[in-house]
């Protein structure tokens, strides 16, 4: 049988071969007492996926993307922090007990820092800098902002997704990706171009000829639109996207790497949907004038089994589903695409959703939710990001709503996505395009949900975004707390608490109001003393999966 023999050391993400970074802390390496229970939070699941059916080409593809995948993760462990390779070095000659969990929550965490407890260090005692390895890490946004006020002229090079903020001569500069990684990034375009001769698929070919461009340019608008355009039993995603990250500014895009093989029926079954974008944008519950009826509708869904992450897409908790790419000039003109892996789904239902909800839905409600009401949820999830205010104008100034929400813009759109999703399955419901045992099942679902997410921490956007949504539904009496403790979803107020907290969302996009998304985080980013007791007795239960990619069925 014909398999891939790179892939598996693509998969292996070794520490020592990151590029080095800044010197090491000079005291003595200290891990935290309770390391291999962290270690614990992340169950191991193999992720299998069938592979057959690919054709000779797209194999000897898939191991030359895995090699790129690879030389990603090295730039993104330099994304994280530019000391990374140097603890690696440290971690490697650690010795004792708990020298292995140690290692391997790092590997996990790709740094020091705990991504579930608001980044605190769990090796030695230095802060997490805010800005990660794009700024100086001294640097406060009051002297960025200064500089750019004095400075006009450096405002779009520094606020760009795709440049690192340096100090040189006295002056903050930014540099762009293509220079800043050039040496990896050269490695990966290569690997890209030898894929690209690999494959018989001619949109793949395309997509990846012009991404490996772009790796040296910085211009990946082309490439985006490629990726759009992609026809190909390979699903691939590389490159700069996501900006969680950056908890400075929220400007700067981490390098990450899907590989995933579709299934092209599943996919089939749920392009439906798509059509109905236009019909949900005009259904937003907002103004006329502040819905986004600009951008493409092509919107394509497509269902997938992934093969391996890397970079952003392998730290921490682990993806769903994503919806790319964020560029809104491509958004405006092609729409975005949503994929959903549903491998991962499966995965983390069975091992944490499942046992979540038997201990915080009340005894007779753990029935109610189903995994196709967790499965829906996440598609419209994903299609909502596609929904609601995009660019903006404020006072005759055309600007994005990421750039004026600025750190907090993460965390207000996954909330919007959430509620969004919910909102968009009533609106189909009532359209009779959504089955009816969905919508029954989804405010339990949707409950339980809510706390798997909350346990990735305060400083994760997913998590604050959750916070927002279940304090604003216990306000509004959509979720009652039992005298147990648990919490039960009252489906009559449901729906209409929904469509307010969707309202108070889009609307702080629409406007680009930094002060009103501070004001929704202060009034509902705290998790509340009932929600606390119940988070307390979920500790044994995985806070997510660590995947485990074996060499794929079928492929050499």
């Amino acid at each position: 049988m014909w398999r891939i023999g790179t892939l598996a050391a693509a998969l292996a993400m070794t520490l020592a071969c990151a590029p080095r970074g800044a010197a090491p802390p000079a005291a003595p390496l200290s891990v935290v007492p309770d390391i291999v229970a962290r270690r614990a939070q992340f169950v191991q699941k193999v992720l299998d996926a069938e592979v057959s059916h690919l054709s000779p080409g797209d194999r000897l593809a898939l191991a030359r993307l895995a090699e790129a995948a690879e030389t990603i993760d090295q730039v993104y462990r330099l994304q994280v922090w530019g000391g990374n390779a140097a603890l690696a070095t440290r971690l490697d000659a650690l010795t004792g007990p708990e020298a292995v969990a140690a290692r391997d929550y790092y590997r996990i965490m790709y740094g020091p820092w705990d991504r579930l407890r608001d980044f605190e260090p769990f090796i030695g005692d230095r802060p997490r800098p805010r800005g990660a390895g794009f700024y100086p890490e001294d640097l406060t946004a009051a002297e960025l902002e200064a500089w750019l006020q004095a400075h006009p002229e450096d405002r779009p090079s520094c606020t760009s997704i795709t440049t690192v903020i340096r100090r040189q001569d006295g002056r903050l500069v930014a540099v762009p990706y293509s220079q800043a990684y050039r040496e990896l990034l050269t490695q990966a375009a290569e690997k890209l171009r030898a894929a690209a001769a690999a494959t018989d698929n001619a949109s793949l070919k395309r997509f990846l000829v012009l991404r490996a461009a772009a790796f040296l340019s910085d211009d990946y608008y082309e490439s985006d639109l490629a990726w759009m355009d992609l026809d190909s039993l390979l699903e691939v995603v590389i490159g700069p996207y996501e900006t969680y990250e950056d908890t400075l500014f929220g400007y700067k895009a981490s390098f990450e790497a899907f590989l995933c093989v579709a299934q092209p029926e599943d996919s089939a079954a749920l392009e439906r949907y798509k059509k109905q974008l236009p019909f949900l944008e005009e259904s937003l519950p907002i103004p006329e004038e502040h819905r986004n009826l600009r951008r493409g509708g092509e919107s394509p869904i497509r269902v997938v089994d992934e093969l391996l992450s890397a970079g952003d897409a392998r730290a921490g908790v682990q993806t769903l589903a994503f919806n790319l790419p964020n560029d809104e000039r491509v958004r405006e003109a092609k729409g975005s695409k949503k994929v959903l892996l549903k491998n991962i789904m499966r995965a983390k239902y069975e091992a944490i959703l499942e046992p979540i909800a038997a201990l915080v839905l009340p005894t007779d409600d753990v029935d109610r939710i189903s995994f196709d009401a967790y499965f829906d949820h996440i598609l419209f999830h994903e299609l909502s990001h596609a929904l609601g205010p995009g660019r903006i104008t404020l006072a005759g100034r055309q600007t994005e709503v990421r750039l004026e929400l600025k750190e907090l813009h993460s965390a207000i759109e996954e909330a919007k996505a959430d509620v969004l999703g919910v909102f968009s399955l009533y609106a189909l419901a009532d359209k009779g395009e959504i089955a009816p045992e969905v919508i029954a099942a989804q405010p339990w679902t949707f409950t339980a949900g809510l706390f798997r997410s909350a346990r990735f921490g305060t400083t994760d956007a997913h998590g604050l975004a959750v916070l927002i949504q279940t304090n604003y539904l216990l306000d509004k009496g959509a979720i009652e707390i039992t005298p147990e403790g648990r919490f039960r979803p009252l489906p009559d107020r449901f729906a209409a608490a929904i469509r307010e907290l969707a309202h108070e969302l889009l609307m702080v996009e629409a406007l680009g109001s930094y002060d009103g998304a501070r004001d929704l985080v202060q009034r509902y980013g705290t998790p509340r003393p009932e929600m606390t007791a119940l988070l307390a007795k979920l500790v044994a239960i995985p806070v997510d999966i660590d995947p485990v990619y074996p060499l794929a069925s079928g492929v050499s």
